[in-house]
């Protein structure tokens, strides 16, 4: 029986591999998978209420590692894991994504020479600024088995020499667990508990360091945001990276009375309020994929971004850290200027099980 760790660090994680823990039960003869949770996220509202909802199995093993600079968290994973990955000795590591959790399993299991599969690999921004972009290019050169998302993915793998026969167009898991949850997420009462009307609100996440680390970034955003309020119900699930700067910069009594603050939500609750949105605005990667799959209007307050197809054919409109233009965007949105949109090839809820059959086509190699 072969043996397959997976490894999971970050809210993003659990809903990339939930699919796959599920296809891999069709091969639980041949496949023993077990699942490690890092702690890198370790917010119960982060990460555990996500294996309850996504009715993932329980982590086999919890490092909890917890939070710190980029670092010595990378390597107090390391560290840990190469315990549990020396004692299982596993076949194959799985890792999703490109938090630090990913990028540290990757490392640990190629240097032990254990084959790696990378999901969601390929992924692009080109600013080196970003943790998530080194992540992602060392994740994708020390990985045997390389689960693309989108075409860009396919092009920038190739683009940066990878052999051919490891790179597989698969489509999104990410986008897997949206489709099996979708009835749950229509069902949900959460705009109604909330006294909101339907694509008549607006939600904005925010957590990136260029706009929320910065006091001068963070109050000319929970300005902007506080003026959008006053066109529209504003909902802002406050990430805890977010409330943390909020409070350290004084701005605190400075909330706009319009802005509904909310602790960050549940998987299906917080789905179930961008599905009936009529415009999101975020600065997260897996946002602008959900958004385009429930043809909702997404901005994204970046200046690049990794998942090119959300606007190419999604309705993700990329539009810098400008607050000025951000308010003039979401003004226009409001205003009835949208993207027609449309869902990606292959984001069609059986990725996970493209992977699994993969895995077992290749478990002798």
């Amino acid at each position: 029986m072969k043996k397959i760790l997976s490894v999971v660090g970050a809210r993003p994680n659990f809903i990339k591999i939930a699919p796959l823990a599920k296809a891999l039960k069709k091969y639980r003869k041949e496949v023993r998978h077990l699942l490690c949770h890092t702690g890198q996220h370790f917010d119960e509202r982060m990460s555990e209420i996500f294996f309850d909802q996504l009715q993932m199995p329980k982590p086999d093993f919890n490092l909890g590692v917890g939070g710190g600079s980029h670092a010595s968290q990378t390597a107090r994973i390391m560290l840990e894991l190469e315990k549990v990955i020396d004692e299982q000795k596993p076949d194959l590591v799985v890792v999703p994504g490109d938090v630090n959790s990913t990028l540290a399993a990757a490392l640990v299991a190629s240097k032990m020479g254990i084959p790696v599969a990378h999901v969601e690999a390929g992924l692009r921004s080109y600013d080196k600024t970003m943790p998530e972009e080194i992540n992602r290019i060392v994740t994708d050169v020390v990985s045997d088995y390389l689960f693309v998302t989108e075409h860009s993915g396919m092009h920038n793998l190739r683009d940066e020499g990878m052999d051919d026969d490891k790179i597989f167009f698969v489509g999104n898991t990410m986008i897997d667990t949206l489709d099996a949850n979708y009835e749950a997420i229509e069902a949900c009462p959460i705009t109604k508990e909330m006294g909101l009307t339907p694509e008549k609100y607006i939600v904005a996440t925010f957590h990136r360091p260029s706009n929320v680390d910065d006091a001068e970034n963070l109050k000319a955003l929970m300005d902007t945001l506080g003026r959008l309020a006053d066109e529209r119900k504003l909902v802002f699930p406050v990430h805890p990276r977010t409330r943390k700067n909020i409070e350290a910069f004084g701005l605190k009594g400075r909330i706009p009375k319009g802005l509904i603050l909310t602790e960050p939500l549940g998987y299906i609750e917080f789905l179930s309020l961008m599905r009936y949105a009529e415009l999101v605005i975020t600065d997260s990667g897996g946002i602008q994929e959900e958004t385009t799959y429930m043809n909702v209007q997404c901005i994204t307050v970046r200046k690049n971004t990794e998942r090119p197809v959300t606007i190419d054919v999604g309705t993700n409109h990329l539009v810098g850290t400008s607050m000025e233009k951000v308010e003039r965007t979401a003004m226009d949105i409001l205003g009835g200027t949208t993207k027609p949109g449309r869902i990606p090839e292959l984001w069609d809820g059986k990725a996970a099980r493209r992977i699994a059959e993969i895995l077992m086509e290749h478990k002798e190699d």
